[in-house]
């Protein structure tokens, strides 16, 4: 380190921030992480008076103790990096070295073993003052803050979250040999630390989703490969109970709820990756502001990363950008803005390309202000926050009349109103369809995003109509980051369930009275019980994702009744009745559901005598078809039962075959084959059954396809109609097959189909019979995947139902399944 200029003077940058103010230092940097060297490297090659703090031996801390051997990313891909030092993706050794030695050749001003705990800044000379553990003090014209959040790790918030075997971090894979170790964290952190303890351990690792949805994509793309390779166990809707000492080998127990209910887990050790905190009390203490009290939210910041304190910028991970390239290039553009030297943000060129269409005359600050001013849902969130979220969103401008999406689409994008309106054609209480309107700055799109759907109503673009087309993956972070995005979201979602399955009579102030009145959102892990029957009534209970079975004892044995899918609803019946519960509701998956209050409910039912007659209507049928379902509800629920048992609580279109109608004539295996060159994409003699139930082996076009989750080409799509295919872009890496649980995917040999199944045949059997002319397997010939698409583009629909003779085949939904067997659905 450089010794400092001791004598405080003036600036020799004319246009940089305070100038006149007299200090030892233009800018000090606290912190040497990616954002602080590259701050501090631009510095000095601006010849800017500079000081960097750091309170370790090195630099780079959080990566320093990344475990050895990590491959780090340069994440965004579509962003360039903007730094005097270098940086590309490369083993977490190589990128520490690359910044050593460019520290040290630039002759960066760096001190370590400062430890930064004190911060204030001079109002009237405009100086700050910054002091260390240590007794040392520095004044500077401007700071920069990018101390990140290493020191703040979240714990898991269970019994047994301190026990000396469990533990926080981890430095190197290698150490730990023939052990069974719980890895929990669905980050890159998490994902990272089981790829590399599982070569020499028995790995599992934890996920509350169903899916990798907040790790980058290569490493989304390691871990499911270990998952289908039997090398890492994965546990999908999983949250940690607790950790149990068991005083003998192997020492602890970990205990968990997942998709099928409380698991335990013999194990030697266990490593929480759960992120950090920001160090909320030490950066208050120099005077910045943070937006609320969640102690996850990040300090308020101007575009320039500038805190409410003038002169003090936030970079990196405290500012909300952990992703080491965004951090260098904050680094580098905080001090062009200190010098005073005008720059453009580094993603300024993708944003002006997105929004020029759009307002080709605004500049891309006046046009996020005008979203951020014109759309609610957003103002919770910084320009910062905006501008990422925008790189990941579409502009679109429709004409007036065009469909966004039609009812029973199979999308979940998520749309918010820029300019314009939009039309929601709904169903009235009577069946007539009618129009209602969306003004600027309202969204739509939440009920699919939030229950996995089908579209619950057709939208149509409105007069002058610009709106943003939001992936559910990003919509998905930044409800996990933006605790109002969240509310907002669940708010609205409620308020259409409510209309759509309780109360389309009901005025726009009694939603507003249910939804004021505070509404619980509770998780269920599989066969998790909501409530019991003989409970007391305690609210009604929307299902937000997942599905639930209803079941009653009936000659002291629990008999499944029902299933209700998500977008309904259970639970009036004893509020309006004001009884016990009269039966027993179970998550059949992992389910969310948001709870409407007794008290509320039951003073709008008072207030609307219209929705209480129309509610107590559909409650004398219910209750007619449950006396019905009780008093046939022997081999029935056990039918359900097994249906559930095989999947199709996911599944959203799948085939059965009445087996007492099956005449055996193998036409729909044929029709199949026929209708795909020669192979047939179901197998009508395998796959389980129940008394007089098939379900043979036949795509089930789930809610959420595991075969989608690790598709390098992206060629497994949905469409809107809901039909899960594969295109031709399919390369024949063979990861769906693998990663199908119900075997419904092969790899077809890409050959043409044998000659025959023609007139020749039919007079003088000449080729191959229909449905037998599969190409024969080679083993040096091209493979792709195939499976039922539901004969996409044909006309009349699956070939299978068609060419059934008897109509024992048919194709349908869990729903229209589950419903004739049940006769109702409710408690």
């Amino acid at each position: 380190m450089s010794q400092p200029n001791m004598n405080p003077s003036k600036s020799s940058h004319a246009d940089m921030l305070f100038a006149d103010a007299e200090a030892q230092y233009d800018i000090i940097i606290v912190g040497s992480g990616p954002a602080g060297l590259s701050a501090a490297a631009h510095a000095k090659a601006l010849n800017a008076s500079h000081l960097l703090l750091e309170c370790e031996t090195h630099t780079a801390d959080t990566i320093y103790k990344y475990q050895k051997g990590k491959h780090v990313m340069a994440e965004p891909g579509i962003v360039p990096l903007r730094s005097d030092l270098k940086f590309a993706e490369g083993l977490r050794e190589t990128v520490l070295k690359t910044w050593d030695d460019g520290v040290t050749e630039q002759q960066v001003n760096i001190a370590y073993g400062k430890r930064v705990n004190f911060m204030q800044r001079d109002e009237a000379t405009r100086i700050f003052t910054v002091r260390c553990e240590d007794g040392s003090e520095y004044t500077s014209r401007s700071v920069i803050l990018g101390i990140g959040l290493q020191g703040n790790l979240r714990k898991l918030g269970v019994p047994g979250e301190n026990s000396p075997r469990v533990q926080y971090t981890l430095s190197d894979p290698d150490e730990f040999k023939g052990e069974t170790i719980i890895v929990i964290g669905a980050g890159d952190a998490g994902i990272e630390n089981a790829l590399g303890l599982m070569k020499q351990n028995t790995v599992y690792i934890l996920n509350r989703q169903t899916e990798f949805a907040q790790c980058k994509e290569g490493n989304r793309n390691l871990i499911t490969k270990a998952e289908k390779s039997g090398q890492i166990n994965v546990c999908y809707s999983a949250n940690t109970l607790r950790v149990d000492d068991t005083g003998s080998e192997p020492p602890l127990n970990f205990v968990f709820n997942g998709r099928d209910g409380e698991v335990s887990v013999p194990c030697h050790r266990v490593i929480a990756r759960l992120g950090a905190t920001p160090p909320r009390k030490l950066v208050e203490s120099f005077g910045i502001k943070f937006p609320n009290d969640n102690p996850a939210s990040v300090p308020v910041l101007s575009e320039r990363y500038e805190s409410n304190v003038p002169g003090l910028f936030i970079v990196g991970a405290l500012g909300g950008y952990p992703l080491i390239k965004q951090a260098m290039n904050q680094g580098y553009e905080v001090v062009e803005t200190i010098l005073g030297r005008e720059i453009e943000p580094v993603d300024e060129p993708l944003l002006k390309k997105k929004i020029g269409p759009w307002r080709p005359l605004s500049t891309v600050s006046e046009a996020l202000d005008f979203i951020l001013n014109g759309v609610p849902l957003f103002q919770a969130m910084s320009k910062l926050q905006l501008r990422e979220f925008m790189l990941d969103s579409t502009i679109l401008t429709p004409r007036k009349g065009s469909v966004v999406f039609k009812k029973l689409d199979y999308t979940n994008t998520f749309f918010s109103i820029v300019e314009g309106d939009v039309e929601v054609e709904i169903e009235d209480k009577d069946g007539k369809k009618k129009r209602i309107k969306l003004p600027t700055g309202s969204f739509f799109g939440e009920m699919g995003l939030i229950s996995g759907r089908r579209r619950t109503a057709t939208v149509f673009a409105g007069e002058r109509c610009v709106l943003l087309e939001t992936p559910r993956n990003t919509m998905l972070r930044l409800i996990a980051a933006v605790d109002d995005v969240r509310r907002q979201i669940d708010e609205s979602f409620l308020r259409n369930a409510i209309y759509n399955y309780i109360g389309p009579m009901l005025s726009r102030e009694a939603v507003d009275a249910l939804v004021n009145s505070g509404v619980e959102k509770r998780k269920f892990q599989a066969n998790q019980v909501l409530f019991s029957e003989g409970d007391d009534a305690d609210g009604l209970y929307l299902v937000r994702s997942g599905s639930l079975t209803v079941s009653k004892v009936i000659d002291n044995q629990e008999k499944i009744l029902s299933y209700v899918s998500a977008g309904n609803y259970v639970g009036e019946m004893a509020l309006v009745n004001n009884s016990k519960r009269t039966a027993t509701v179970k998550a059949a998956v992992y389910t969310e559901v948001l709870v409407l209050k007794a008290d509320a409910f039951k003073q709008q039912l008072a207030l609307n005598p219209a929705w209480r007659q129309a509610i107590e209507s559909v409650m004398a049928e219910r209750t007619r078809a449950n006396v019905m379902a009780t008093e046939k509800t022997g081999q029935e629920s056990d039918l359900i039962r097994f249906m559930l048992k095989q999947g199709l609580g996911e599944a959203s279109d799948v085939l059965i075959i009445n087996e007492s109608m099956c005449i055996q004539c193998n036409n729909c295996e044929t029709a199949c084959a026929e209708t795909h060159k020669g192979t047939s994409r179901l197998k009508r003699e395998a796959g389980p059954s129940f008394a007089n139930f098939h379900l043979p082996v036949a795509c089930r076009h789930c809610e959420n396809p595991s075969c989608m989750k690790d598709c390098p080409p992206d060629a497994i799509t949905r469409s809107k109609e809901g039909e899960v295919f594969i295109s031709d872009a399919c390369i024949g890496c063979g990861n769906c097959e693998r990663n199908c649980p119900y075997g419904v995917i092969q790899m077809a040999v890409q050959k043409p189909p044998k000659m025959g199944a023609n007139m020749l045949w039919l007079l003088f059997g000449l080729g191959a019979a229909p449905g037998e002319r599969q190409p024969d397997y080679d083993p040096n010939a091209a493979k792709k995947a195939v499976k039922c698409d539901l004969c996409s583009g044909q006309s009349g629909g699956p070939a299978c139902v068609r060419a059934c003779p008897t109509g024992a085949a048919i194709r349908t939904s869990p729903e229209k399944i589950f419903k004739p067997i049940s006769m109702g659905f409710d408690e």
